[in-house]
């Protein structure tokens, strides 16, 4: 297989990704919308012929970006990596890699199904595996395009005590699954527009990849590991419906003569299958060590009711959760509509809420 692949565009809406064109020869570039660098709002091509696009904005013009390389199948892929997310279709660059521990429930053993328990727990022992994400950097070009189906600000942090807001987000800053990532090459010596991309990478030509890791970089990751770390992942699949949950935590915080505790999570949804369907409710069971048990239930998630199709198939948003405890439990359901009115509930991985006791202070302010 060669070391370079055409990039295949196709869109529906802001959703792009990108695949090997079989018998080409030789390298061929990946492309994007000229002028500011955005992608076009649709695109098709047909295997080995110019790519040519529908609606496209008056004067926008393709241009390459780079060249793609071949997805490592083993191994990580290192600081200063240049990619693009196979299911958002974002530009991005890889900053550093977090080992995480899968729990997978559609691959559990077999176990006989088991009473709901306040701890969260559902019917299976699952046993997780190390998996492989990465922190980066959205390219601010594609951030218009991806914001209906993938939040841009979605890595929040406690803000300080004289500080009016509760939390705070780092824009275009987000984790991205191994298996995501569609690694390409550029010449271009500042690739990804990010306020931070030249703060944090040096161009150096004589690296593969030419971007290694500033003195920056290095000294925000330290200082912020224990508000930046991804260390669980959950997974589940109900009819075609994949949620993927991943729980963060963000410090404490004293409150009228209380500790309150933090937790951001970020889920993923996806629609394996080719059947149009819209989240319409969440429902949601947060069971804290102080013995609460509390239900949530709403309409949507973050104000929206996203629809998941062959074209659209994903959605990802993060949201935030409190406790009166140092450690919980949260669990619940999506429920989904089809297109003749039915509904069906889809589970939420049960996951845990740990918080890290030697370290009593969050961060105050974006670390250098």
């Amino acid at each position: 297989m060669a070391g370079c692949v055409a990039r295949r565009a196709l869109a529906v809406g802001s959703r792009w990704w990108s695949r090997s064109l079989t018998g080409a020869r030789g390298p061929r570039p990946l492309c994007a919308a000229g002028g500011a660098g955005a992608f076009p709002p649709a695109a098709t091509t047909t295997t080995r012929r110019h790519l040519s696009s529908r609606n496209r904005p008056e004067g926008k013009v393709l241009e390459t970006v780079g060249v793609f390389e071949v997805p490592k199948q083993n191994g990580k892929y290192e600081t200063g990596q240049l990619f693009l997310h196979s299911v958002f279709g974002y530009r991005g660059v890889v900053l550093f890699p977090w080992q995480a521990r899968l729990y997978d429930r559609d691959v559990a053993s077999a176990a006989p199904e088991k009473a709901e328990n306040p701890a969260g727990h559902g019917s299976k022992e699952v046993k997780g595996k190390t998996h492989t994400y990465y922190q980066v950097l959205i390219d601010a070009r594609d951030c218009p395009h991806i914001s209906q189906r993938s939040q841009t600000e979605a890595v929040t942090f406690l803000a300080n005590h004289d500080d009016s807001r509760a939390l705070y987000a780092i824009p275009g800053l987000d984790y991205v699954s191994h298996e995501d990532i569609l690694p390409y090459t550029s010449t271009d010596q500042v690739p990804i527009q990010h306020e931070l991309f030249e703060r944090f990478l040096l161009y150096d030509q004589t690296k593969a990849p030419p971007f290694v890791a500033r003195e920056t970089l290095r000294a925000w990751q330290e200082k912020n590991h224990p508000w930046l770390e991804l260390s669980d992942v959950h997974r589940e699949t109900t009819e075609n419906i994949r949620v993927t949950v991943i729980p963060f935590y963000m410090g404490m915080r004293e409150a009228q003569n209380s500790h309150v505790y933090w937790w951001r999570y970020c889920i993923r949804l996806e629609n394996l299958d080719s059947d149009v369907v819209q989240l319409r409710e969440r429902h949601w069971r947060i069971f804290s060590l102080s013995g609460t048990l509390e239900t949530v239930r709403g309409r949507g998630v973050v104000g929206r009711e996203p629809v998941l199709s062959k074209e659209q198939p994903a959605f990802q948003y993060s949201s935030h959760v409190s406790l009166q405890a140092s450690s919980g439990h949260m669990w619940g359901t999506f429920r989904f509509e089809r297109p003749d009115g039915s509904h069906f509930d889809v589970r939420i991985p049960p996951f845990s809420l740990e918080s890290n006791k030697d370290e009593k202070t969050p961060p105050s302010g974006l670390h250098w």
